[in-house]
């Protein structure tokens, strides 16, 4: 095999519709400050649900990134796409034009597609009949549609692909994007998660898992990922966004940049449909090919954005795959779970938690996890706790797990 001079990638520009706020600065104030997104379900009656809870998107206006006959016919979950992809070129300045619009690509994972739809076109067959579905119906729900419109939307003609790795989709989706540019088949990739899966039969299918957390009665404090009195994750919804882009293609055109990728490592556990393998073998791994691809040692990581679902299996698994992977400095790194404030976005999470990673290096600011009260014994690292912290940081990486089997870590550090 010929060797390639493989090209170095920075990410130029952030787009988020999260539960927490829906542009880039309100999600990171809304982490920095600990706001909690989680909240009686609003978007169905929960009454028949043993779980009524969950992270919503809130004051969505889909109207402003698109006309009204376009957002109609798109689910939900490639409305965020759309939306947070077009924040995400805003935010860059970078602009799509004939010139080099073969060279720009869109990756964008999810874990479920359009579900809602699904659903809806489902109720409507078996109560009006097969003539009445929509024509719509297959085009707004397949899980490809959230990057197929988002390139139709923004003009990118160049590589383009849908992860479906359950909730290691938008990680995925951002690492395939940094292989294909590292490599030259790309001078730029729009690339991340969306989700919008808080349906009816999603809810009721994950609570038939036991996954989900059935604190009704005090929602704000039922996502609490590392601490002994978690009872489940909560479903979240959103999208988040990154643009990666060739470095001298970045300079060239005098872009901001807000942090490099460096490394990408996934792996499978080929253990359990739904369980992680004890001891998060498999996750340590993907760890460890994440600092090797980036030529990091465990020492120069300074902080890691946890899978951290607050389940019992997934958060004293992770803690153990953490310890396996970087050995004694694990007790020196700081890590949180974004998602003790937004829930957990499925397919979408691993593109809302990369958008806060790099701005943890870019800010050298450190989300906190909320809710951790009464640390897990199992537990025992700095999950920065309750309030959000400055520090350096210099090295970040991103976890996200999958059913199935899936781990997938992202590696960012400054750009120098």
């Amino acid at each position: 095999m010929t060797n390639i001079e493989l090209k170095r990638v920075v990410v130029t520009g952030l787009g988020a519709i999260t539960p927490i706020g829906n542009t880039l600065t309100e999600y990171w104030e809304g982490l920095l400050s600990g706001r909690n997104g989680i909240g009686p379900i609003t978007l169905f009656d929960p009454s028949r649900h043993d779980c009524r809870i969950a992270g919503e998107v809130k004051g969505f206006d889909p109207y402003q990134y698109m006309e009204r006959k376009e957002a109609k016919r798109m689910d939900r979950f490639a409305q965020f796409a759309v939306a947070a992809s077009k924040q995400t070129l805003a935010d860059a300045q970078f602009a799509i034009n004939d010139l080099n619009a073969e060279q720009v690509g869109v990756i964008i994972g999810t874990g479920i597609g359009g579900l809602k739809v699904l659903e809806d076109q489902q109720e409507v067959y078996l109560t009006r009949g097969p003539d009445r579905c929509s024509p719509f119906m297959i085009p707004m729900m397949i899980a490809n549609m959230a990057a197929g419109l988002t390139a139709i939307h923004t003009g990118a003609k160049g590589p383009n692909n849908c992860t479906v790795t359950a909730c290691a989709a938008g990680s995925n989706a951002i690492g395939d994007a940094f292989r294909l540019i590292q490599r030259g088949y790309a001078q730029a990739m729009i690339c991340g998660g969306t989700e919008a899966a808080v349906t009816p039969l999603s809810l009721a299918g994950f609570a038939a898992c036991k996954a989900l957390s059935c604190r009704n009665d005090d929602p704000t404090h039922a996502s609490r990922p590392f601490d002994r009195d978690r009872d489940g994750f909560v479903m979240g919804e959103g999208a988040g966004i990154l643009l990666l882009e060739e470095l001298e293609h970045a300079l060239s055109r005098g872009a901001k940049i807000y942090a490099e990728i460096v490394g990408y490592g996934m792996t499978c556990d080929a253990y359990h449909i739904t369980s992680p393998v004890p001891g998060g073998e498999g996750a340590a791994r993907a760890i460890q090919l994440a600092m090797k691809d980036a030529g990091l040692t465990p020492e120069q990581v300074s902080y890691i954005n946890a899978h951290g679902t607050s389940t019992p299996a997934n958060d004293s698994t992770e803690t153990a795959a953490i310890k396996t992977a970087l050995g004694e400095p694990a007790y020196r790194v700081a890590i949180s779970s974004t998602k003790s404030m937004t829930g957990h976005l499925l397919g979408g999470s691993g593109g809302i938690e990369a958008v806060a990673t790099v701005m943890a290096v870019a800010n050298d600011q450190i989300p906190p996890t909320i809710n951790l009260e009464n640390p897990d014994p199992a537990c025992d690292l700095d999950y920065v706790p309750n309030k959000s912290r400055e520090q350096v940081v210099e090295v970040a990486l991103s976890n996200s797990f999958g059913f199935g089997g899936h781990n997938v870590t992202l590696a960012f550090k400054k750009y120098r």
